[in-house]
Order: structure tokens, then sequence, then C-alpha cells
């Protein structure tokens, strides 16, 4: 019996899209159609900047570092989901639910760190080209990077330790598509209180220190371009910087609006509607505007 009180749940049921049965097949075909673009076009890129010399910048491969990031970012939801879609049971194990969450929120916190670093290395190209080529060494390169993908392995044990340690009683629905934090809080019979507090300050550590110094970068980016005598020069920068941030911006966004709040201060609908930005549009919008747009790598 005690037992049956502390972790009756061994699975749970993903509700996903089900309260929109009529189009399961529709976003199921829209969803695997974005999946396929979003996987081969960063395969594109990481095979590009690999066997091309003249890309063995540490721009293109902070680019290379991101789309492999994409790959298995987008990965970690998407199949699961498809699944759902096509699926009468959509459920997920325990510990698949958890193994879920652990990978997203390293994922998505590696990718915070690593738009920073990009956004880093782009204002001492531009604003400080002649110091550039000593400042961004290979050492400071892998630095940047290796220290973004360790810093995201770490800020991901601590939410997922907390919410594994959860009471869930009887009751397994998860109303969303893939098992994100606010809906298994919801869900959990225990006191939830602290680990909100715990989640919610370090949400806003790491989104909003890595969002103002992605944000001051590009400002003094673009304070530069403003400096290009050349009105062609300065437009085309511009408009390259200005999508960037585009993307960054839509990014920090929604993972503000999802994790820097109160759990259930947002429906459930459209929770589920700024989740897919984050971890399905993104992720298909990133090797679009970040590198298919770019003349070298075309």
């Amino acid at each position: 019996q005690e037992m049956a009180n502390v972790t009756a749940v061994l699975e749970f049921r993903l509700l996903g899209f089900s309260s929109s049965p009529h189009y399961q097949i529709l976003l199921f075909t829209v969803f695997l159609v974005i999946y396929f673009l979003t996987i081969m076009g960063n395969i594109i890129i990481i095979s590009v900047v690999t066997l091309e010399p003249q890309l063995h910048s540490p721009m293109y491969k902070f680019l290379r570092n991101l789309s492999f990031l994409e790959i298995c970012y987008t990965t970690t939801i998407v199949p699961k989901m498809l699944a759902n879609l096509v699926s009468e049971r959509k459920t997920i194990s325990f510990s698949g639910c958890m193994a879920q969450l652990y990978c997203f929120v390293f994922l998505g916190a590696t990718e915070c760190y690593l738009l920073a670093a990009m956004a880093y290395d782009r204002f001492l190209a531009i604003c400080d080209p002649l110091q550039y080529i000593t400042s961004m060494t290979v050492e400071f390169y892998t630095c940047l990077t290796v220290g973004s993908w360790v810093t995201g392995v770490f800020t991901g044990l601590l939410p997922c330790l907390m919410i594994s340690r959860l009471h869930f009683c009887s009751y397994n629905l998860i109303d969303h598509f893939f098992c994100d934090i606010p809906p298994l809080l919801m869900l959990s019979c225990s006191d939830t209180t602290v680990t909100e507090v715990v989640i919610f300050i370090l949400s806003l550590l790491v989104l909003s220190s890595c969002f103002l110094l992605t944000l001051v970068s590009y400002l003094f980016i673009i304070l530069s371009i403003l400096k290009i005598p050349s009105a062609s020069g300065r437009r085309k920068t511009f408009s390259t910087c200005s999508s960037h941030l585009m993307v960054v911006t839509i990014y920090y966004c929604t993972m503000i609006s999802m994790y820097v709040r109160p759990t259930s201060s947002l429906p459930s609908q459209l929770n589920k509607g700024i989740s897919v930005l984050y971890t399905v549009i993104t992720p298909l919008l990133n090797p679009v505007i970040y590198s298919l747009r770019n003349k070298n790598l075309r």
C-alpha cells in the first residue's frame, strides 16, 4: 500500500494533440516533413563544414556544433510525437519519460550556451576584426564549445533529479506531446513548491543570462554595422545579423514564456503551440537562417 502511494505510476499516457483527432494524419505528415527537412539540412551543414577546408574557421565550427545539437534536440521529441500521432495507446514508460526530460533540458541549455558563444564570436569578428585571430584561438574556441556541452550536461541533472523524486499516484495522463516540466509538475501528487522554485531560479539564470549576453553582443554588432561607410555593405551585413537575432529572439522568448513563469498560468493548448515553436520549428529555421543564407557555405 505504501509503495502504491509513493510510485504507483510505471508509465504515462501522452495526450498530445488528441483533442484534434480529425487532424492526426495531417499533423503526422506535416511534422514528419519538417523533421526530415531538419535532419537533412543539418546533416548537409555538418558534411560541408567538415569536408571543406575553407570552412574550418571558428564561426563554421560553431555552426557544425549547433547543427549536431539540433539533430539530437529534435530527435529527442519528434519521433515519439510522430509515433503517438498514429498510435492508440500513446504511452511512455516512467524511465523513458525521465530520459526524454533530461535530454530535452540538457540539449536546450546547451543550445542557449552555444548561441551565446556564437554571438560572442560574431561580436569579436565584426567589432574587433584586427584582434579576432589572436582572440578566437583554437584553444579558446574549444574551451567555449566543450564548456557549453559540459555545462549543459550538468544543467539538466537537477530538474530531472527533482522531478523523478516526486510522487505520481494513479492519474497518469500528461496533457502534452512530450515529457515537459510544467505538465509533470501539475500531474504530481507531491508538494511541488520547492521543485518549482528551484526550476524557476535555474531557468531564470540560464535563459536570462544567455539571452542578455547574446542580445548585448548583437547590439554591439549592429552599432559597428552602422559605422560601415558603404550603404550596400551596411544593408548586407545588417540583413544577416537581423535574421540571426530574429531566430534567437523567437527561441528565447518561447523558452522564457514556458519556464520563467508560474506553472499553471497558460492553457495547455497554448503551451503545446509554444512548445512546437522551439522543439520543431526552430531546429528547422536554424540551418536556413544561420547557414544556408551564408555565401561561403553556398
